[in-house]
């Protein structure tokens, strides 16, 4: 069998939270140019209107949704927005999140909480009902779970402390793991990807704290460019990975081997 047709995703609808900018709008422009139909669900509807604008440009059908993952009553009701608009969801990319810096002693509760609220719990609510209403009915799915290096490390010394999403991201890295043998029999795949150091909004505080500290860290010298999550979620996102469940993927330059 040829190996170009594995990662064709002509016809496929892909689902991406937080996909307005970012490491989200990176993987949407992937995962459109090679055929996919991208679903963009973001807080903000200005950076979904911006970001479907250059989407459209690169000949990527594209439709938008604003939603708020913290707000899960809305969830449910967004995912039959899509189901209603193209019929199914094939590739789910769960990417929204959020962080904060601060002393674990100083942490505000409030904070906490919003940040588990989204990155994990937020996190499952979609994963449910996109694979109750698409994918287990279908027997067929890929789900793709930004998580991060975090979610396997502690923060070093002289970095900003960020205990919540060191934690919110490890209960993603265990999720994927729990979640791919249990949907496995549905014919679902379950893996994650996990970011190093990207320059993103997100990451602009730790990276104007930080950036010369972690650059000395990384074996490859440099952060994460535009490029440098497509492949990976192009591959985990299709045909060429039905064997792959499971798996926690680091993408940072080394950093976590050394």
């Amino acid at each position: 069998m040829p190996l170009k047709p594995l990662f064709d995703l002509t016809g496929k609808v892909a689902l991406i939270t937080g996909g307005s900018r970012g490491l989200g709008l990176q993987i949407a422009e992937g995962l459109g140019e090679y055929g996919a139909r991208v679903v963009l669900t973001a807080r903000k509807q200005s950076e979904l209107d911006e970001a479907k604008m250059h989407l459209q440009g690169l000949g990527i059908e594209t439709l938008t949704i604003r939603n708020d993952l913290t707000e899960t009553q809305t969830v449910e009701p967004m995912v039959q927005a899509v189901l209603d608009h193209w019929g199914q969801i094939d590739i789910l990319i769960n990417n929204a999140g959020t962080t904060w810096g601060a002393k674990t002693e100083e942490h505000p509760l409030e904070a906490w909480q919003k940040v588990i609220n989204l990155n994990l719990t937020g996190l499952f609510v979609v994963t449910q009902a996109v694979g109750r209403r698409s994918m287990i009915p279908r027997k067929s799915g890929r789900i793709v779970n930004v998580a991060s290096v975090a979610g396997f490390l502690g923060n070093g010394p002289g970095m900003v402390p960020t205990l919540a999403y060191n934690t919110s991201k490890g209960g993603v890295v265990n999720l994927t793991r729990t979640l791919a043998a249990e949907w496995a029999a549905h014919g679902i795949t379950v893996n994650a990807i996990c970011p190093g150091f990207f320059p993103t909004k997100m990451t602009k505080g730790t990276l104007a704290y930080g950036e010369q500290r972690i650059l000395e860290h990384t074996p490859l010298g440099r952060l994460g460019g535009d490029q440098d999550l497509k492949g990976l979620a192009l591959l985990l996102s299709s045909d060429a990975s039905a064997f792959i469940t499971g798996q926690n993927v680091l993408v940072d330059g080394g950093a976590s081997v050394v």
